[in-house]
């Protein structure tokens, strides 16, 4: 399971031209689930989402999480990020989960995530969306949980 992490300033999804999830302050993170993903993947990526330290503290050294500064989350799906690129100059997605399973994981990672932070907004699953985003330093990182083998 991959977690590609921004902070933000704010960050909004639209479908169809409508708005269907927005945030200010926080982390959107788009969300790649790969075919041997399962729960120990949504349960470590969601404590790295929730505990990993982005946000600066008063010398602007990033000592803070997510819960600590009381920031919201936007977890948006993207398979795209499951793609195998070490070959060829076209992508194969051969690794990405299949929609139905991704989702069951996706909706899983939502459900861990909200356990805990109270500003969840989520993308929707399947559909063609507009991620827009004002970066935040830029910082951006990719988590990584590899798949049970």
């Amino acid at each position: 399971m991959i977690g590609l992490l921004q902070r933000v300033k704010s960050a909004e999804v639209r479908v169809d031209g409508e708005c269907i999830a927005s945030i200010g302050h926080g982390m959107l993170v788009l969300i790649g689930i790969e075919r041997k993903d399962g729960d120990r993947q949504v349960q470590r990526l969601a404590d790295r989402l929730l505990n990993y330290r982005v946000f600066p503290d008063t010398a602007g050294k990033m000592n803070y999480n997510i819960l600590q500064t009381s920031g919201s989350m936007l977890l948006v799906p993207q398979f795209t990020l499951a793609a195998d690129t070490s070959q060829g100059n076209r992508p194969s997605f051969s690794r990405a989960a299949d929609p139905a399973s991704a989702k069951v994981l996706f909706c899983a990672l939502v459900a861990r995530v909200g356990q805990e932070l109270t500003n969840v907004e989520i993308g929707h699953f399947g559909s063609e969306m507009a991620v827009s985003l004002i970066n935040d330093g830029p910082v951006t990182f990719s988590l990584q949980v590899p798949p049970d083998m």
